[in-house]
């Protein structure tokens, strides 16, 4: 689960149309560097000088598009959010957060980390930090369809008539989620291959058991 420019500076990182042609391969090029220098350098290694020549173009070309570092990271969160990625659908909400989990896991633990690099980068300039954040955002929005869907298959208690509750998606998702962030990016221990799993069972076990419920709002 790796954005778009400041409001308040919308001329820095990526313009809103994007251009097709020559223009699109380049920013291809120049993203691709980005993500290579990151993953290799971090982020104090990262310099528009260093991005122009792995991408093969002429520096100029990098400072009136990008402007800095700070456009190149918030375009090259962008361009993560513009993927055609979907969430898991295994069946089961156990399976589906499993496989999310590991999905996540390996991000992480590939070497170099291209996931772990930006994470890092996004403490150093305050452009990254907000685009991830919309990022993570969009990403666990999308993952809201796995626990529509457990509820949809009756795999999670959802109450009705006057005691009615709603299951709040976003805290069970981080809850699944976030051991696998904390053993490999926190503690950076090896990865535990049973983790996924038990890190998927036991959010369910606390959704089941009612941890994420929370009082329906009653319309006027």
């Amino acid at each position: 689960m790796t954005d778009s420019t400041d409001s308040t500076e919308p001329a820095v990182g990526a313009p809103e149309r994007r251009p097709g042609g020559r223009t699109a391969r380049v920013r291809a090029q120049v993203l691709d560097a980005v993500r290579a220098e990151l993953a290799e350098a971090g982020h104090e290694g990262l310099t528009v000088e260093g991005v122009a020549a792995r991408a093969g173009v002429h520096r100029t070309t990098v400072y009136r598009r990008w402007r800095d570092v700070g456009g190149l990271l918030v375009d090259v969160i962008d361009a993560a959010g513009e993927m055609d990625w979907q969430p898991p659908d295994t069946g089961s909400l156990r399976g589906d957060l499993t496989a999310l989990n590991r999905e996540i896991q390996e991000s992480l633990v590939v070497r170099p980390s291209f996931a772990v690099a930006l994470m890092a980068a996004s403490f150093h300039s305050e452009q990254a930090a907000r685009a991830q954040t919309r990022l993570w955002a969009d990403r666990y929005a999308q993952c809201e369809i796995l626990v529509e869907r457990a509820v949809e298959r009756g795999e999670l208690p959802v109450r009705g008539a006057r005691g009615a509750t709603d299951l709040d998606a976003r805290s069970l998702l981080i809850a699944a989620t976030a051991p696998v962030y904390h053993q490999v990016v926190l503690l950076r221990a090896d990865p535990d291959p049973r983790l996924p799993e038990r890190a998927a069972a036991a959010a369910v076990l606390a959704a089941a058991a009612g941890a994420f419920s929370v009082p329906r709002t009653e319309s006027a």
